[in-house]
């Protein structure tokens, strides 16, 4: 009882201080009913953090929108047609919802919005019972018409009516519900566990966008692995991520003791660990520089002190380039002698699978490009491992990498899942080395920025030609020599140039035609 009642006075103090007090006066100085639902009466009781704040209402949206103009510094109506009404108040965002019951008429992929008259209604048709709870305000009542206190408690989640009804009113539940058991911790109680088995082809009713902000969701939870195994329990994958049940079928003579899947949901786990450790590691040094800069700075009334760029937290990049860094395996699959299974070239299949599998889902440009980059790239290690780190392999590795270097060693380093100690200390040391170069030669060369020695405007002045193809094949020749031998000076560069270019004319390159058309221009 002592933690019910934590959560009630924190539910209180949240009620009685900051937005949640001014709507709740404004609302009731209307006459109209308002309450607290959903999230953030769940978290109170969780002891969770409390950010999204979303109301309900009896009122339709253009009364809301009365009631919030005044007290808001910012209002929206972008969801008007469900009844919801956005707004900024002291700072905090917040919806208010007339009440709902809606229902999905089995042919769109929208609601059919149905306002409702009453806070119990409203909460029966939510998605499960412990996101039904309800604070009225401003009398600080709980209402729980679906025992969804009882389901908090034993850590179940259960629709507030039968699920084959909740899942046919809106089926993106059946992949709500898998994100709440990685979110929350929580299991699918037996019945909705069966209707997403037997309903799964609905989610095909919803549109890709939908789908794919459910599965960004989950996989920005802390343990996302608790939800895709459902997802791929229920059947679910198969109609929104294929490629991952397919993994189950292949087994990895690299990885023996477990399937391609199987490794590859411990590499999602290893690149979170990774992630946030190399985090909270960023946010320690950020502090530690801020300090000290404060400190030398204390001379000044009011230190200008800009913090260091934090990496990303949660980083989705990283955490689906890990669960999908092994999909091009099956497509892949080669028996060789003595039954040895090998998949080469599965890093670019990979990355191509990918490309296609989040356009799909509608993913934007950016996302797409960076996560079948880094499918694409993962392997990079193993062709260098062998051989050692050359200033040329780790200069081509960075230019490779680009922005997304730190990203592919944490990938890199997260796909190293063998038992074989001797294997995995040895791999280990290959990105250690690895990293030690790539630190070596940043600081001698400013290696973020490689460029060749010339550029553009020295190589025409250098040649005698304007503006051509022949300017960037000169480019990239010198591109190469960098990478290849580090920085040479503009003298050096200069005489390599030439060189080339001499003898690239007397191989047939046309060089005569192009100083021509020049100088007619």
């Amino acid at each position: 009882m002592q933690h019910v009642q934590t959560a009630l006075d924190r539910l209180k103090q949240l009620a009685e201080t900051g937005p949640v007090a001014t709507l709740s006066a404004a609302f009731s100085q209307a006459g109209a009913e308002l309450a607290l639902v959903g999230g953030p009466v769940r978290d109170a009781f969780l002891g969770r953090p409390i950010h999204d704040l979303d109301f309900a209402t009896n009122v339709e949206p253009d009364r809301i929108l009365q009631i919030v103009k005044p007290i808001s510094d910012a209002h929206w109506d972008i969801g008007r047609e469900f009844g919801t009404i956005g707004a900024k108040i002291q700072g905090e965002t917040v919806e208010i919802t007339t009440y709902r019951a809606d229902s999905y008429d089995g042919h769109s992929r929208k609601p059919v919005v149905a306002f409702g008259d009453n806070i119990e209604g409203d909460l029966l048709r939510r998605d499960f019972t412990v996101n039904a709870m309800a604070l009225s305000l401003p009398e600080l009542q709980l209402v729980d018409p679906t025992g969804g206190f009882d389901d908090l408690m034993e850590g179940v989640l259960r629709t507030p009516i039968a699920p084959e009804v909740s899942f046919g009113d809106d089926p993106l539940r059946m992949l709500r519900g898998l994100r709440f058991s990685s979110q929350l911790g929580f299991y699918l109680d037996a019945d909705a566990f069966a209707a997403v088995n037997d309903m799964r082809q609905r989610i095909l009713d919803i549109s890709a966008e939908r789908v794919r902000d459910e599965l960004i969701k989950l996989m920005c939870t802390d343990k996302p692995r608790v939800g895709l195994e459902l997802l791929v329990e229920t059947g679910l994958a198969e109609l929104v991520l294929p490629e991952l049940p397919a993994l189950q079928l292949e087994h990895d003579s690299a990885h023996h003791h477990k399937d391609v899947y199987e490794h590859s949901l411990k590499v999602l786990e290893n690149a979170i660990e990774l992630e946030t450790a190399a985090y909270e590691q960023a946010v320690a040094d950020a502090s530690a520089a801020t300090a000290n800069d404060t400190t030398a700075s204390d001379a000044e009334s009011e230190p200008d002190v800009e913090s260091p760029a934090l990496p990303p937290h949660p980083d989705l990049v990283l955490r689906l380039g890990a669960l999908l860094h092994d999909i091009g395996k099956p497509k892949t699959r080669a028996f060789g002698p003595n039954g040895v299974v090998t998949f080469h070239g599965h890093d670019w299949v990979g990355a191509k699978l990918t490309r296609k599998r989040l356009t799909a889902l509608r993913f934007d440009n950016d996302s797409i490009k960076q996560i079948s980059r880094l499918v694409e790239l993962h392997m990079r290690l193993y062709n260098y491992e062998g051989a050692g780190w050359t200033d040329s392999a780790v200069r081509r590795f960075a230019r490779d990498a680009g922005p997304q270097l730190q990203q592919l060693l944490l990938l890199i380093r997260a796909d190293i899942t063998t038992r074989n100690k001797r294997k995995s200390d040895r791999l280990q040391f290959a990105i250690d080395s690895l990293e030690q170069r790539l630190n070596e030669l940043r600081e001698q060369e400013a290696m973020d920025a490689i460029r060749p020695d010339l550029d553009g405007s020295d190589i025409m002045r250098i040649l005698g030609i304007g503006p051509s193809r022949e300017v960037g094949e000169a480019r990239n020749f010198l591109l190469e020599l960098r990478l290849d031998e580090g920085p040479l000076g503009a003298d050096v560069a200069e005489a390599r140039l030439l060189e080339w270019w001499q003898a690239r004319g007397e191989q047939g390159g046309d060089n005569s035609k192009t100083s021509r058309t020049d100088a007619r221009d």
